[in-house]
């Protein structure tokens, strides 16, 4: 059940992405900043629900690739969002700390399937 849990978990950081960039200011920067990080965090769960639908064990470990990269980007522009005071630190610390466990969950999850690949 952890591949659907998973895919609900990526589905609502995407979702609190989403509205953490409406909620960014109406500048050129924030504008820049807001499609980006739109971009690669939703990416995450797109990409996410592609690799629960791979076709070989090296398209999932390529997709979950994607996903891994995809999370790393969007904790850099949320990083950017606070260090560059587009908007308070404490309202974006909760989807940072979310962005973070995201990505280690991928990375552990990437370990754990190339061990199983290599035990067989």
């Amino acid at each position: 059940m952890f591949k659907e849990e998973f895919k609900d978990r990526t589905k609502k950081y995407a979702l609190r992405i989403i509205k953490l960039a409406e909620a960014l200011p109406k500048t050129k920067t924030g504008d820049v900043v807001s499609k980006q990080i739109i971009r690669c965090g939703t990416s995450v769960a797109s990409n996410y629900r592609a690799a629960c639908r791979a076709k070989s064990d090296l398209d999932f470990l390529s997709k979950m690739g994607i996903v891994e990269e995809e999370a790393d980007e969007s904790i850099f522009w949320l990083e950017i969002i606070i260090d560059s005071g587009l908007m308070r630190k404490e309202l974006v610390l909760s989807l940072l700390q979310e962005g973070n466990e995201i990505l280690a969950i991928v990375i552990s999850s990437k370990i754990t399937f190339k061990k199983r690949l290599k035990d067989r």
